[in-house]
């Protein structure tokens, strides 16, 4: 069929348009017009442009509801494309929540994927790059899964495997092992090393220099590979840039044992040019090859470097030339004395990185490298593993040393051997010489010089890749020639020495060192005919002994020799042994000696030895058919070396292709019988070991050898092969029967036969039917013994054959299995009942169901091994977990192995195996232990632990058989119902919260499976009838949990239990208290969690009301309902909220436990935000529950057994340790304090709060919230700004009012969020104590801000006609009084307004309190000043400067004007008192000010002494000014000394100057007893001025913030100095809810003047905070003095 896939996004504008996006799946209903009508998959119908559609191949699954529409493409190309779609919507949100990198990151994966899908959509790419491709496009998929926190995907080749297609131990291993692949990478054993030359700095350049590398071991001072050659033109760079494998190489095939410390990479540097590095340039341009220097770096320093790091190696160079050989030893040792550098500057740049894996691994993943060039540098000697097929044939030899004669020469002679490779014929073999990998070989090799050295060391390696077919015959020849440094420079031949390549026998040149005979010639002696020197002798070790010319001779030269060749061997033995026709007489020896001979020339002429062996065998079976059979044995179990284990393929194939011996199997089977007849009774069993580990192979050659025989005869002599076959089986038999107590010799060899016996059956089923080879591994296994003793290793390694069994081509065959499955069952049923070998078993369990078809034997597994399979589940999982992490690993594998294994039988079992394995059980208990150990292991298995995070795949396999399986067993009814509970509730299964894509796949494989055993849960209760009273009311908590799931069909199913339980309860008490109990704790603790929704509740109630209306007990049921659905009703609106309920389980539903419970979670909740004065009065709740008596409290909740009075202590010292932590005190409890609390209560100071009112306005709040006002204590140092953004952050959806009046209608019923929010001050009650004379500040402070109820609000406003020259005549102040339902603090930090008052105060009131205010903080100030409690004077001169400088430069004309004119006298005539209150004031506040200066002189430092001398002559001139000569009586009299001042007296605060009736009264009071009004005021000249002298002066370091320059912690009103936002009144942040115009942020600022910071809106203070130069740009400040007799006041102007 064909299916249209969307091409484009379409929006759907148009009439009956479809919207859709591009990849959507659509269905085609009919065509027309070019628009299409078609049916989306969540059957809405609509119309398509058909243009916008592309039809693909594909197939339905699933049809119906959830079907799914399969494209016929490639499933990498299906599953990238559903997978990007997923990737897309989640990357969108990556962005949203600002995960920038991750972001980023996953855009290049998207696209790299995409690239990739387009390539493998063409086509055109070759098997092997499609296959790269998809490698690559899984490993991102993986990798992006992984990060977004999506499931794991089990794969099979790249390929999405569907979970109902294979086995459940499968997809488990499957899943396992890409877990594992996340998690860890194996370590590669094989390692490479690139080198990269770049240049050589210097500054003494000026010839060519050749560059030496190779891999140096320090440990045994010998070079690991060969060498590196670089050639360097004369300013240091590659002389052939462009041919990068000559800069670049790889040393290969490093093991891991040597990349350690001692492993160096050497670097020798040669220079091309003159003799001495400072000669003159001589005339013939003769050039020699001398040293330059060496360099040495450790591979090790390699390993922690990054990756591909250029390195900077300094050169050194050696003191002494003769020692240039040696001069990388002296570097390695540290020999400083024999080296230095070659030069500051001097330095080779190199690239060096470590490359790890085999050379094909790193083809692929470094193509630039091999593509651009780079040549090989192979090992020394053969790598770890060889490689057949490895062709190798290199002669390695180096040039150690030499001694030579003077020669008549009065200095030591300068020597340069040259070396040649000469063939047969004494032809120089051209290009057969290399110096080292990078270059090209070389016809001809020049030594380095030495300058005058009779006895030089070279140390020069050179390579000679000669071909195998020119070795015999060819010889190296080396010609010594002395380099003069006369002007002619000439070289002169003074001798040679040559070697031949290999001896006449065979074998080549021995490695080692060789001395060889130095013959001296002429300097014109021609070397042409090689014939005339050959015959003479070369080397001193084969001079005959009467040869005592040349043995005396002191001249000699010293090689050293290393072949390294896969084709020619230096063993006389190995070629004895291939050439045993030759001479027959060695044969037995050969064979003996074939044992010492080295593996690696056994492995290279492989073939050739076994076919020797075979011959032998052929020709003398009889002679020497058990030597043969002891070769052969050692040859196989050479292979089994890891170094040879590739070799055996090479064994393999010689086997199936070149073996001919046809008769052998005669005598292979004969020998082995002998070997295995002897095993019992000999002594000795190594040998008898070796052979039986060999018995792979030995059975490989014998089937072989029949087949062959068979062939070539036509299947003669069967029967007797068959039978020589039964009757070694036999033999084997019989000593496998021995029984063995503990590790004996027979034991060990049971158990080598064991480890190498599954591997015989391929071999055997060549000839042997299934069933007679079943037949033979059954009757050997069934004849081990059956006593076991624990110590013995047998039983090990009995189960490794039995999983090796299980895992082989036999048992996959069914015929065969059901042969072997009841002795596999019996082993494995042995050890997992004894829990032994765990790991194993679990193995061979997984390999065994991975293979089982349903129906298949089914019923015999079930039968031996279901019931201990249950009891080893959970054994394991109530083991503690092993401490080490690869001990943790395995116990989660074998628990994971053992779980897929329950899970993949019992998804095999069938109906009628339920059915028979319930008749199976004898007795009802049985049969009851059975289901409960099934149902506890299914609740194991739904923990959330039992898998990984993301394995859902696993779990919703586990969840469908889980599911299948309780449909069967359902008998032990209440472990049946908690595990259906915590089935439903798996997070796995909630499909609300997956993506739209991953519910559709899971909807459409296996439905909603919490529906599905909802209605299973349902069936069952019907079912238990009268027993239903035996789950009531137990049952009630979990299946009110399953109702709380968001599923409207599960909940239909589940709620009508609840009628029934209360039906049934009804009958049985005659009503339903324990329901209703059960219902109201449980709710109340599931919808605390988040549980539960408003849908739920309507439900509940609906469903339940319906199911009552015809029972008897309709009434009180109705009651119940109503209650449940009430307490509901709370739980959603006060979800996070305790307070609400404290009062409804203590009034409404009486329930005390629940009381205490919350009056615990209350607690819980204050201490966690450190609100520790409001944990202290929750605390009391509890306590006044209890009394002082000694009735027994049992154990609840954290408190112990204990009686009522030690409960009731153990309280009080809590709540006292809280307050103290609150910085509270508390009065009712003082007398349980101790002194040290007093001393706390008087010396530490407490933090002062503030109050912020707040209103939540409209229909979107909560109904505990909703268009109702509360004042709340803010948090330490809180302001208003900060508590607003508080609040805004926390109803995030909130529109901040721009007004602080009342709202109206249209607020209350608008269908959104509005907060109103200002500052607010408090009201204390306990004005007798603040008053009082004689009472510490710190208690005064308590009563100011604890025990709150009321607190007010005030606001200016113009009334009447608004006087523009002074309009302070006609500015009133609104006063708002809050009272509240409960005190501040208390067991919250906010409670709700109960009742509002609105009072009016006049402007003369209003500059009464002002200047009361300023006097009684002058009072203060000066108090503190003489009672040394200040612990500076600045802010005593801060107030006297702002008071006086003010009073001198003006501002008193306005309230003159306003107040002491004639008019205001004349038509205010009820004010007289409160004028003459106001003159008495100012009268006040001069003698204040005197006394004051006074005081300040007594204490003033001497820095400050001329701003004192300045503050008197002011003081002076304002009284002048004002005519005062001497005080009034009134102020004479008044007490000289301050009684009441304190630490933060301005900030006490008394009752308004208006009465709550609303008339306006001046009390009259003593003059220093005066209380404040507010907590910090200020006369007109307000604090600002002080903060100007404050800049001046330097920063005040009083305690009290109103003279500090930093902010002040006052924010209880909205006219606080420092709330500092411009939209205090709008409650908003300007950033988040918008601002005002400048002009309305300074609305009313002139009116505001003349109020008191503490009563100002915020609307006239500074918008943002300022530094003090800027606020006094803001302030002028004036002083106009009307008349002489008149009081002063200061006014501030705000500009």
């Amino acid at each position: 069929p064909w299916t249209p896939e969307v091409l484009a996004s379409f929006r759907g504008t148009v009439q009956h348009g479809l919207p859709l996006e591009i990849g959507d799946t659509v269905q085609i209903l009919e065509k027309c017009e070019g628009m299409v009508l078609v049916l989306y998959t969540s059957y809405v119908e609509g119309i398509f442009p058909s243009s916008y559609i592309h039809l693909k191949n594909a197939h339905v699954k699933n049809k119906g509801q959830f079907e799914t529409v399969i494209p016929d493409e490639d499933s990498v190309i299906t599953e990238m494309t559903s997978t990007l779609r997923d990737w897309g919507a989640m990357w969108k949100q990556l962005y949203v929540k600002n995960e920038g990198d991750l972001f980023h990151r996953l855009w290049h994966v998207m696209n790299e994927i995409l690239d990739l899908r387009r390539q493998v959509l063409v086509g055109h790419l070759t098997h092997d790059r499609l296959r790269d491709v998809k490698q690559h496009i899984t490993a991102r998929l993986d990798w992006g899964n992984e990060q977004l926190g999506l499931d794991l995907v089990p794969r099979r080749e790249f390929s999405m495997v569907d979970p109902d297609e294979i086995s459940v131990t499968e997809l488990y291993r499957l899943m396992e092992h890409r877990h594992r692949k996340k998690e860890t990478s194996t370590p590669a054993s094989t390692h490479h090393l690139f080198v990269h030359v770049k240049s050589l700095m210097s500054a003494n350049l000026g010839e060519e220099l050749e560059v030496f590398f190779h891999i140096y071991d320090g440990r045994e001072n010998r070079p690991l590979s060969e060498r590196f050659f670089v050639r360097l033109n004369k300013s240091g760079l590659p002389k052939s840039p462009e041919k990068t494998e000559r800069q670049c190489t790889l040393f290969v095939d490093l093991g891991s044992s040597d990349l350690r410390k001692d492993v160096y990479i050497v670097v020798h540097i040669i220079r091309i040019g003159r003799m001495g590095a400072g000669e003159k340039k001589n005339q013939c341009n003769v050039q020699y090859r001398r040293p330059f220097g060496c360099a040495v770096v450790s591979i090790a320093d390699l390993l922690t470097a990054d990756s591909k790091d250029d390195h900077l190696l300094k050169v050194y160079t050696c003191n002494t030339e003769s020692e240039w050989s040696q001069i990388h030893e002296n570097i390695i040792k540290k020999a400083n004395s024999r080296y230095n550098l070659s030069g500051s500057n001097t330095g080779l740049a190199v690239a060096l990185q470590l490359l790890h894996g085999d050379i094909d691994q790193l083809r692929r993943e470094y193509m630039v490298l091999f593509t651009r060039g780079v040549s090989i540098t192979r090992k020394l000697g053969f790598s770890d593993v060889i490689m057949p097929g490895e062709m190798r044939n290199d002669l390695y030899i180096t040039l150690e040393k030499g001694e030579f004669e003077k020669g008549g020469k009065s200095v030591a002679r300068n020597v340069e051997i040259t070396v040649y490779v000469l063939d047969i014929d004494g032809q120089i073999l051209k290009g057969h010489v290399a110096a080292g990998s990078g270059e090209p070989s070389v016809d001809e090799y020049h030594s380095l010089v030495l300058y005058h050295n009779n006895s030089p060391r070279w140390g020069d390696q050179i390579k000679l890749p000669i071909p195998v077919d020119m070795f015999r015959g060819s010889h190296v020849r080396f010609e010594f020639r002395h380099c003069s440094t006369k002007d002619k420079g000439e070289k002169k031949l003074f001798g040679y020495s040559f070697v031949p390549l290999m001896q006449e026998d065979g074998r080549t040149l021995p490695d080692g060192t060789h001395e060889l005979i130095i013959h001296k010639c002429e300097e014109n002696t021609s070397l042409a005919d090689c014939s005339r020197y050959l015959k003479l002798p070369f080397s001193k070790a084969n001079l005959p002994s009467n040869n005592q010319t040349l043995k005396g001779t002191k001249e000699s030269f010293w090689i050293t020799s290393f072949l390294c060749s896969t084709k020619l061997t230096q063993n006389g033995d190995m070629l004895d042994l291939l050439k045993w026709r030759a001479h027959p007489e060695r044969i037995n020896d050969s064979l003996s000696k074939l044992k010492e001979i080295d593996g690696s020339e056994i492995v290279k002429f492989l073939q050739d030895t076994l076919d020797t062996l075979f011959g032998i065998l052929d020709e003398s079976s009889q002679r020497y058919g058990l030597k043969v059979f002891d070769s052969l044995v050692h040859i196989i179990n050479l292979l089994q070396d890891s170094k040879f284990q590739h070799f055996k393929p090479v064994m393999d194939t010689y086997i199936e292709s070149h073996f001919a011996g046809a008769l052998s199997y005669r005598d292979l089977i004969k020998v082995l019988k002998w070997y295995v007849d002897r095993i019992v009774d000999a002594e000795h069993q190594d040998h008898i070991q070796q052979v039986l580990k060999a018995s792979e192979y030995i059975f490989k050659y014998i089937i072989q050898s029949r087949r062959l025989f068979s062939l070539a005869t036509g299947g003669q002599n069967e029967e007797e092969f068959r039978v020589c076959i039964h009757e070694l089986f036999m033999s084997i038999r019989f000593f496998l029967s021995q029984e063995n107590k503990g590790t004996t010799p027979v034991a060990q060899t049971q158990a080598v036969f064991l480890r190498t016996f599954p591997a015989i059956y391929s071999e055997l089923l060549k000839i042997f039917t299934v069933r007679e080879v079943a037949g033979f591994v059954r009757e050997t296994l069934g004849s081990l013994p059956t006593t076991v003793h624990p110590d013995c290793p047998l039983e090990a390694v009995k189960l490794q054959c039995i999983a090796k069994t299980v895992e082989s081509q036999l048992y996959i065959n069914p015929e065969s299995r059901c042969i072997l499955l009841p002795v596999v069952l019996r082993v494995l049923q042995a050890h997992m009942q004894e829990q032994r070998d765990l790991v194993m078993c679990a193995q061979i369990l997984s390999s065994m169901l991975s293979l089982i078809k349903k129906e298949e034997n089914v019923e015999l597994i079930v039968e031996s091994l279901l019931g201990v399979l249950l009891r080893t589940i959970l054994e394991i999982s109530n083991r503690p977990q092993p401490a080490g992490t690869s001990m943790r690993l395995q116990f989660q594998d074998v628990t994971g192995e053992f779980v897929a294994c329950l899970l993949a039988l019992l998804r095999q079992m069938s109906d009628k195996h339920y059915q028979k394995l319930l008749q199976a059980f004898s007795s009802k208990d049985d049969l009851r232990d059975f289901l409960l150990h099934i149902f506890t292991v299914f609740r194991i298995l739904i923990r959330p632990e039992m898998f990984p995070k993301d394995w859902t795949v696993m779990r919703l396999v586990t969840n469908n058989v889980i599911i299948t399986t309780v449909l069967y067993l359902s008998d032990v009814w209440d472990s049946y119902f908690y595990l259906s509970v915590i089935f439903i509730n798996q997070p796995c299964l909630q499909l609300e919260s997956f993506s739209p894509s991953k519910r559709k796949k899971i909807l459409e494989k296996y439905g909603d499976m919490r529906v599905m055993m909802g209605c299973e849960i349902f069936s069952m209760w019907q079912n238990l009838g009268e027993h239903k009273l035996n789950f009531i009311p137990a049952m009630i908590g979990p299946f009110l949990e399953v109702t709380l799931v968001p599923q409207p069909d599960l909940r239909n199913v589940m709620i009508p239990i609840f009628h029934d339980m209360m039906d049934w309860e009804q009958r049985r008490s005659g009503n339903f208290k324990q329901v209703e109990a059960k219902l109201i704790d449980k709710l109340d603790s599931l919808m605390s969690e988040g549980k539960g929704d408003e849908t739920y509740r309507e439900l509940f109630n609906s469903i339940l009301l319906k199911k009552i209306e015809r029972e008897t007990w309709r009434e009180s049921g109705i009651s119940l309902i109503a209650t449940v659905t009430r307490l509901m009703e709370r739980l959603l609106d006060y979800r996070h909220t305790c307070l609400v309920f404290l009062n409804f389980y203590k009034t409404e539903l009486n329930k005390e436990e629940m009381y205490i419970r919350y009056i615990h979670k209350l607690y819980d909740l204050h201490l966690k935000a450190q609100n520790y004065t409001e944990a202290s009065y929750t605390l009391l709740l509890y306590d006044e529950l209890l009394e002082w008596s000694d009735r027994p409290l049992r154990e609840f909740l954290n408190y112990p057994m204990q009686s009522e009075w030690q409960r009731k202590e153990y309280l009080h010292l809590t709540i006292i340790q809280n307050f103290d932590r609150g910085k509270v005190s508390w009065k009712n409890i003082c007398h349980m304090m101790e002194a040290s609390l007093y001393d706390k209560i008087m010396d530490q100071q407490r933090l002062e709060p503030e109050f912020f009112r707040v209103g939540f306005y409209g229909k979107k709040f909560p109904f505990f919230l909703r268009n109702k006002e509360f004042v709340c204590r803010g948090h330490d140092y809180e302001r208003l700004e900060a508590f607003q953004q508080r609040m805004l952050n926390e109803f995030p959806h909130a529109i901040a009012m721009q007004h602080v009046n009342q709202p109206d209608q249209t607020i209350y019923q608008a269908d959104a969020q509005y907060l109103q929010i200002y500052a607010v001050t408090p009201i204390p009650d306990s004005q007798d104590v603040l008053q009082r004379d004689g009472v510490p500040d710190n208690i005064k402070s308590f009563y100011k801000f604890n025990h709150i109820w009321r607190f007010r609000y005030d606001r200016p406003f113009h009334k009447g006609t608004k006087d523009k020259e002074n309009e302070f005549k006609s500015l009133w102040v609104e006063r708002t009084t809050l009272t509240l339902i409960q005190s501040l603090p208390g067991i919250s930090r906010w409670f709700e307004v109960e009742k509002r008052e609105l009072v009016e105060v006049s402007p003369l009131e209003n500059a009464i309190e002002v200047i009361e205010n300023k006097n009684l903080q002058l009072r203060t100030l000066i108090t503190q000043c003489q009672s040394r409690q200040m612990q500076n004077i600045n802010p005593l001169t801060m107030c006297l400067n702002g008071v006086i400088d003010a009073a001198v430069n003006g501002g008193l004309a306005r309230y003159q004007e306003a107040f002491f004119v004639k008019d205001y006298i004349m038509n205010h005539p009820e004010d007289g008192e409160k004028i003459g209150r106001l003159r008495e004031l100012m009268f006040e506040q001069a003698h204040i000010l005197e006394y004051g200066l006074a005081v300040h002189e007594k204490f003033v430092p001497q820095d400050m002494r001329p701003l004192h001398k300045k503050l008197v002559d002011q003081f002076h001139l304002m009284k002048s000014s004002l005519g005062i000569q001497e005080f009034p009586a009134y102020v004479r009299a008044s007490p000289v000394h301050f009684t009441n001042g304190s630490p933060r007296t301005c900030r006490n605060s008394v009752p308004s100057i208006i009465s709550p009736d609303g008339g306006r009264g001046v009390a009259r009071r003593s003059l220093f007893s005066y209380p404040a009004v507010n907590r910090y005021s200020s006369s007109s000249l307000s604090s600002q001025a002080s903060n100007e002298v404050s800049n001046i002066t330097g920063q005040s370091e009083s305690s009290d913030e109103v003279f500090n320059m930093q902010p002040s912690p006052s924010t209880s009103s909205l006219s606080s100095n420092h709330s500092a936002s411009p939209n205090v009144t709008s409650s908003a942040p300007s950033s988040a809810r918008g601002s005002p115009q400048m002009a309305e942020k300074h609305k009313h600022s002139r009116e505001n003047a003349c109020l008191s910071p503490r009563e100002r809106p915020v609307s006239a203070i500074f918008p943002n905070p300022l530094d003090p130069a800027q606020v006094s740009t803001h302030i002028h400040l004036h002083l106009q003095i009307q008349h002489s007799n008149m009081p002063f006041i200061a006014i501030v102007h705000m500009s």
